[in-house]
């Protein structure tokens, strides 16, 4: 068997089957789909692992080359090593934070008496295992202080395992709580224990690549077993139903579920009076719109809705009469959040990608915005409705995460120690050389999309630095200012950086996130393109010195772009991506992801998806960019067959000389909780890669 060479290299080879999958299209025609790497679905198959390893080696062999990854990986060590404190919040006497000193693998659970300290450990996960790969997912404290609900993950599977700590001997009890997944504790008021949600146990070897589904709502009563947990809610003959945000409201009444249908922003509420034998009121009962609990006031739910509103609105609803009337009409901006705070209401906009936060009284009269550092991004709004302490973190491109404490009605922040400036951070990283633009330019259809970029002041427009541009474009999720110790070191060598605001986003509300789903799909691709083309005609850049970059559903994003305008970028790297959208349904949690893509079994979704599938679009004899695919073995949200069959059919295709590689890393998931040590590497791996391919093979002796 021959293969493509990957320079002086050749590919591991990669068996071709002879499976022929049948689809429906419109009209009753039938497609017939050749799918020769369907052996590849078998993670734990004796042939895929050594197809990984061969695999693994051919990268490593490309990356050991190159003495630029000792470069990178050593700056990259002295600019992640800073004190990264967590965003307080308050419970009982008691305030918690989580802190990582400098390179922990895992940031350390701390608790103090105040906001400033002195602080003590509560739990370290890094104690947890040898290698770090165990995370603290949540943390849920009950409303006396005493109990400290938690979970963790293990490997970067969405798996969660839930204990008890009591917080003041740091002791756990015997609870023990496993197949819980995408969920959050939420404490009864009396502090007897918690409501979580969880699914069947997985069957033997399926627990990283079974659906998921029928996930219930369980009540867990402290000191007891797992098996005598309270089934709250159970929904067989709706199996696709879930129950992501479990709410009681403040003064104890009542029990709020949001239910949930996928990864749609649109869910049922659904309200029982705690302690009733009565059963859930259906506030709505169809997924219409999106509705969000903020808080209550006596028989009053204020909601934070779409309902009517693509850029949202703020009502209130009163579960007795049915009396519902706006306290926050829609503006002009997209509002984030809405928190209650002593006799007001926080609110969060979205202004061009960028956060303002404001201050009105309960009723919605304003009393002024509350000024925040710069352009950047409100992280972790912590506040309680009695309560006039609010706590939030704040971070930008050029500055790590600070948090901050407001003692209302002062509305001026107070930064909270333990942290450093972006210009602490590493060995003098001087952040002053370098700039944050936004830019606004026409996609193809007209749209005025908006792009970040992040350079040097004294940036040479003569299309010769080596650009990154990164996007996502997808499921409402907004992309915004966000700090990453990786892009110094890319900024330091004189690489430009590029994030795009897609279709497909929340950025701009309801219909920013509807113009980039289901047959609208392509319209994020063309945006993302069209800003490619930007940066190479304003001389930012060229083709040759271009590279992309999309995690997840951007992953995706990279695999479109690289399939339909090859000979735009020079490199790309898809990392953790959906490839297959003719099979992403049949994993895990992939059906949930339905409302945004569309389903090959529907017949007029199928030609849709096969037309931009990344899998489906590669061409034997097309010089594709340089690219590097990265997955973790325990991704069990896009399992890594997506990113093993993208390589396999990448590397048989290609016709040019660049290196084709896929790097598969070990006991990692989709990227929560992934140990530092595991992120310098995985930077170390990108920076070099890009630089190599970008800046031109004498940049490895640089």
């Amino acid at each position: 068997m021959t293969t493509p060479t990957d320079g002086n290299r050749r590919f591991p080879e990669t068996r071709r089957g002879d499976h022929v999958e049948l689809y429906q299209r419109l009209g009753g025609q039938e497609a017939a789909l050749p799918d020769p790497y369907r052996w590849l679905e078998d993670a734990e198959s004796p042939e895929t692992r050594k197809w990984v390893e061969a695999q693994n080696e051919h990268a490593a062999a490309y990356l050991s080359a190159q003495p630029l990854w000792d470069i990178y990986r050593a700056r990259l060590t002295e600019l992640w090593n800073f004190p990264k404190s967590g965003v307080p919040w308050h419970r009982g006497a008691s305030y918690f934070r989580t802190f990582n000193p400098g390179l922990l693998n895992q940031p350390r659970l701390e608790v103090a008496a105040g906001p400033h300290g002195p602080w003590r450990g509560l739990l370290d996960p890094n104690l947890l295992s040898e290698d770090g790969t165990v995370s603290l997912t949540a943390a849920s404290v009950s409303r006396d202080g005493h109990w400290l609900a938690y979970s963790t993950q293990s490997g970067g599977s969405d798996w969660l395992t839930w204990q008890v700590r009591d917080v003041a001997t740091g002791e756990n009890g015997p609870d023990l709580i496993e197949w819980s997944k995408f969920s959050d504790a939420t404490w009864h008021p009396d502090g007897s224990g918690f409501y979580y949600a969880a699914y069947d146990a997985p069957q033997p070897g399926e627990a990283l690549t079974g659906t998921n589904r029928d996930q219930r709502l369980m009540f867990h009563r402290l000191g007891t077993a797992q098996a005598d947990d309270q089934v709250v809610l159970s929904r067989s003959d709706q199996p696709d139903w879930g129950f992501r945000q479990i709410d009681i409201t403040d003064d104890g009444r009542f029990l709020v579920v949001e239910v949930w249908l996928g990864t749609s922003r649109k869910n049922q509420l659904w309200v029982q009076e705690l302690g009733s034998a009565q059963p859930f009121v259906e506030l709505v009962g169809e997924f219409r719109a999106g509705y969000h609990l903020i808080g209550s006031e006596g028989d009053e739910l204020l909601l934070l809705t779409d309902e009517d509103a693509p850029l949202n609105r703020v009502l209130r609803w009163n579960i007795s009469t049915g009396e519902r009337r706006d306290v926050l009409a829609q503006g002009a901006h997209q509002l984030d959040s809405v928190s209650l705070v002593k006799d007001g209401l926080l609110a969060v906009t979205l202004h061009d990608a960028s956060h303002r936060l404001h201050l009105y009284s309960r009723s919605g009269e304003r009393h002024g915005e509350i000024a925040l550092p710069g352009l950047g991004t409100l992280q972790d709004l912590h506040t309680q409705p009695g309560d006039s302490e609010v706590f939030f973190g704040f971070d930008s491109f050029l500055a790590p995460l600070t948090p901050y404490r407001l003692q209302l009605p002062n509305t001026t922040p107070e930064v909270l120690g333990d942290t450093l400036s972006a210009q602490d951070t590493g060995a003098s990283q001087d952040t002053g050389a370098y700039e944050v633009t936004q830019t606004f330019i026409q996609s193809s259809d007209g749209t005025r999309v908006p792009y970040f970029l992040i350079a040097a002041r004294t940036l040479t427009r003569d299309g010769t630095n080596p650009t990154l541009l990164y996007g996502y474009g997808g499921f409402g999720v907004s992309v915004l200012p966000s700090f990453n110790p990786g892009m110094l070191a890319w900024l330091e060598r004189g690489g430009v950086f590029a994030v795009a605001n897609l279709r497909g986003g929340g950025e701009y509300g309801t219909a920013w996130h509807q113009g980039g789903m289901l047959d609208s799909k392509q319209n994020v691709f063309d945006d993302f393109i069209a800003v490619a083309e930007h940066l190479i005609s304003t001389g930012v850049t060229s083709a040759a010195h271009l590279g992309i970059q999309g995690v997840s559903n951007g992953g995706l994003l990279v695999g479109a772009a690289m399939t339909q305008r090859p000979e735009l970028f020079a490199a790309a790297v898809p990392q953790v991506g959906v490839m297959d959208m003719l099979r992403y349904h049949l994993f895990t949690v992939g059906w949930s992801w339905a409302s945004d893509y569309g389903r090959s079994d529907d017949p007029q979704m199928f030609d849709v998806l096969r037309a931009y599938s990344p899998l489906h679009n590669l061409r034997e004899g097309t010089r594709y960019p340089a690219t590097l695919i990265t997955t973790g073995d325990h991704d069990d949200r896009v399992v890594p067959a997506h990113s093993y069959k993208f390589a396999a059919e990448l590397q048989r295709c290609q016709a040019s000389e660049a290196p084709t590689l896929i790097r598969i890393q070990t006991r990692a998931g989709h990227g929560a909780g992934k140990p530092t040590a595991l992120l310098i590497e995985e930077a170390a791996d990108l920076f070099t890669f890009l630089e190599v391919e970008l800046k031109g093979t004498d940049a490895s002796q640089a």
